[in-house]
């Protein structure tokens, strides 16, 4: 099949730009000079002390800073999605499309959500993983509300030491990491997006594609670790 002029099946006709780099944060080596840097400042003892204080009270700051976006955000994605919904020329087909996507995504979600991680819970702590989601329920549906783990991140960490009485210094640790690196969630968006894409424009992929899809959306996933 032929889009613009470029045969999908046919590798010699893909345009690839040479000699592009894309302009991007590096997360995982922003992620390593934190940790390294916030052993150094406890390693200094009360000469750390100051500059511990400082980022704690900025720790605070942005975590007030994300409560208000994330009340203010509704409103913003609402205007987003109007203007979207007037420029499409068959607002009902579309909405068919996005209906069967938004179906599929959810489907995968729940599946990770309900029965994986449950799983993987049971192996490891050999508990009850509902008490674990009550626990957890306000995060959960911030999370759903805003699809962000950034800006969950000080809900999440609430209920873990107040509810689950989590120690701090494990929360403030490895929830900051996980909010970064772990992107489950995104995995499974990316490829069922591309395969929704690929057929808005009427473009067949066999299974070998999808497959090869499935591990390329993994390798994206793990591009941070």
């Amino acid at each position: 099949m032929s889009v613009s002029g470029i045969d999908i099946d046919d590798p010699y006709t893909w345009d690839f730009t040479p000699n592009v780099q894309a302009n991007g944060m590096n997360i995982m080596g922003l992620v390593v000079f934190s940790v390294a840097f916030g052993i150094i400042i406890g390693r200094m003892g009360e000469k750390g002390r100051p500059l511990k204080e400082f980022f704690d009270a900025l720790s605070e700051a942005v975590m007030l800073l994300v409560h208000v976006v994330m009340w203010f955000s509704p409103v913003g994605i609402c205007f987003l999605i109007a203007a979207k919904i007037v420029a499409m020329d068959d607002p009902e087909q579309m909405f068919g499309r996005i209906g069967m996507y938004m179906a599929t995504v959810v489907a995968g979600l729940s599946i990770h959500s309900f029965i994986i991680l449950p799983l993987i819970y049971i192996v490891f702590t050999r508990k009850n993983p509902l008490m674990h989601f009550l626990a957890v329920a306000q995060a959960l549906l911030t999370a759903v509300g805003t699809a962000s783990s950034a800006a969950t991140l000080p809900i999440t960490i609430a209920n873990l030491e107040d509810n689950r009485h989590i120690d701090s210094r494990v929360t403030r640790f490895v929830l900051p990491i996980g909010a970064t690196i772990n992107m489950d969630g995104t995995a499974l968006y990316e490829a069922v997006a591309v395969l929704f894409i690929a057929q808005v424009n009427g473009v067949s992929l066999d299974a070998g594609k999808i497959i090869a899809l499935r591990f390329n959306s993994y390798q994206k996933k793990s591009k941070l670790l």
